[in-house]
Parts: structure tokens; sequence; C-alpha cells
């Protein structure tokens, strides 16, 4: 994208005008769009198997890790506690965690995935592929290895960045599935 197509406002009905206090940032933005036509996406993936955009996140993490206390939880989806106490009273109300005091400190909770979400991890890889179809379906492979590769660049940057000024949202690591 150049940076005279950036600043040149959109006129068509799908992508109103930029609003011109983005005109020094056109990529932010873009990302920033982007980013919400991508979760209400995922919503509708997400929805025929019954959970929230976000709810998916932690059941990923849940997946991969097994069984942890609750506040590492929090800490691993980067999330405010409150949303994820919300969103695991949901999960658990559905059958697909539970929470149980941790032998190791009564005061915490362990919360970790039940044994009939496994069925959950397939369907939410499949929605996840879904989703992943319907997000570059306009782009060839070579364009999907460039978007991936530069998209890469800008996580390291802005984790270096959030994590420079004290915040743990980059510190989880990505690690095979522990259960199911």
């Amino acid at each position: 994208m150049t940076a005279d197509a950036a600043q040149e406002p959109r006129t068509t009905p799908e992508c109103p005008a930029t609003p011109s206090a983005v005109l020094d940032g056109p990529v932010s933005h873009a990302i920033s769009r982007v980013s919400r036509l991508h979760r209400i996406a995922a919503g509708r993936v997400l929805r025929d198997l019954g959970l929230h955009p976000g709810q998916e996140f932690v059941m990923m993490q849940l997946w991969d890790s097994g069984a942890v206390r609750q506040s590492e939880l929090i800490k691993a989806v980067g999330l405010d506690p409150s949303t994820v106490t919300k969103m695991l009273q949901r999960l658990e109300h559905s059958g697909h965690v539970r929470r149980r005091p941790d032998p190791a400190d009564r005061r915490a909770s362990l919360v970790e995935a039940t044994d009939t979400s496994c069925g959950l991890l397939v369907e939410v890889r499949k929605a996840w592929g879904e989703l992943e179809r319907q997000t570059l379906e306009g782009l060839d492979a070579s364009e999907r290895t460039e978007l991936a590769r530069l998209l890469g660049k800008v996580e390291a940057t802005l984790c270096a960045e959030v994590t420079r000024g004290g915040a743990t949202e980059c510190d989880a690591a990505l690690k095979g599935p522990a259960v199911c």
C-alpha cells in the first residue's frame, strides 16, 4: 500500500471514507479494520459451536497446557480477569472446563479442559480452518506466505514494545496439545 493510496479516501459503501485523524497511520487503521472484521467472521464460525469469540483462545490454552491456575490462565490469554472469569463460568456451564481447588494452594483454583471438550477441539480446528479460508480467499499461495511473514515481523515488533512497557501478553509460548 503506497502512502498516497492509503491516504485516498475510500468512498464505496462497503468501505467508508478514512477519517482524517488516521491519515498519518494508514497501516494501523487498516490493521484495526481487518481485526474487527476478522473478529466478526470468527464469531460467525464459532457460534455454531456454542462459543463466543475469545473463548476458543481459553480452550486452546487449556488443551495445550493441561490444568493451570486460573491466575496463570488469565496471564496466558492476556485478557481482563473479569472477562476470563465470565468466560470460564460459561465454559464450565457448557461442560467444556472444570475448576477445582489447587492441592498445592487451596486458595487458588485449577482450571482444566474436560474430556468431553476433546470433541470441541476438533470442531474448533475446523472452524479456524474455515476462518483461514475466508480470510485468505483472495490471496494466492505466495501472497499468503508473504502476509504471514510480514504479520510475524509486525507481531514481534509490537511484542517487544508491549513487553518493554512491562506487559506480559507476549510471554505465552506456543506448545503442542497436552490433552485430547
